[in-house]
């Protein structure tokens, strides 16, 4: 099989085959992102990707599940992604789920009877980074994107049958729009009615816009207790209509929390406050990483 530049996979894709269908991110200018940094983003002709699949079905006797790589491989046109969902289950017969990266410009750009196409093609999961509910923590870091755009994208895909597993990154706002982005982060959780929700927290990397900020002093990080604080007002913000599984146990979070909102909101501000007052709950920093 044939990769290119680095390759990146949601952290429930761990034990997935993965398949680049395209190279990059079509976004590729969040000031925080040094994941796609430097590459040129494109997408793969068809006859890479089946060849990739074929070379990966003679040396593994089984496969579960998928992931297409790279960014955002749901920027690729219906009739493109539902070939490549045919081919994925056709060489993998056995294969239960195909999974993407996507972006909400991605899904608006489809329509709902084509967002319903891929559900039928067996589009599994859609991954998205919404990253901040708050509107101009999103304008900051260049996202590119609404939150009522994250959201209208979210629920329309949920509407077509497609699971969708939203990431959002405590400590993006800083400490200048730490309670706004904390509090909005909440609403949006409750609002967008997401499947999965899964928090990690802000790595800055060198080379990033965001780093390069911190350093002139225009950036100022939460603290582990202003983290911990961030996560409690977004759970309580997070009113839920629809179950949402959520998760915080991402490498780069101190504290590992899951659970199920809205019946499980109660437990899991619990274990933030009791975290708040007892730092042996938490995660050593030295297992905090990438």
């Amino acid at each position: 099989m044939n990769y290119e530049g680095n390759v990146y996979r949601p952290p429930s894709e761990a034990y997935s085959l993965i398949i680049q269908a395209t190279i990059g991110c079509s976004h590729n200018t969040c000031t925080f992102c040094p994941m796609y940094s430097g590459e040129r983003f494109r997408m793969r002709p068809f006859e890479d990707v089946f060849r990739d699949l074929q070379e990966a079905r003679r040396e593994h006797p089984h496969v579960e599940r998928i992931f297409y790589a790279d960014g955002d491989a749901l920027c690729l046109s219906t009739d493109k992604l539902c070939a490549l969902l045919g081919a994925a289950y056709s060489i993998f017969p056995e294969c239960t789920r195909v999974s993407v990266y996507g972006r909400a410009d991605n899904i608006k750009a489809k329509t709902d009877d084509e967002l319903r196409q891929l559900k039928e093609a067996g589009l599994g999961m859609i991954y998205l980074g919404a990253e901040s509910g708050s509107a101009e923590v999103l304008k900051r870091v260049s996202k590119g994107e609404t939150p009522a755009e994250l959201i209208d994208a979210v629920q329309r895909a949920e509407a077509s049958g497609i699971p969708v597993s939203v990431t959002f990154i405590s400590g993006l706002g800083g400490k200048a729009l730490m309670e706004e982005h904390a509090v909005e982060t909440g609403k949006m959780i409750g609002a967008m009615g997401a499947s999965y929700v899964g928090l990690l927290t802000l790595l800055t990397a060198p080379g990033t816009p965001i780093f390069k900020d911190m350093m002139l002093g225009k950036f100022k990080q939460l603290s582990t207790p202003e983290v911990l604080k961030e996560l409690e007002l977004i759970l309580e913000n997070a009113d839920c209509k629809s179950p949402c599984v959520m998760r915080s146990n991402h490498a780069s979070n101190r504290l590992v929390i899951k659970g199920t909102l809205p019946q499980d909101r109660d437990r899991l501000l619990a274990q933030v406050r009791a975290a708040m007052q007892d730092e042996h709950l938490l995660r050593p920093k030295q297992y905090r990483g990438f």
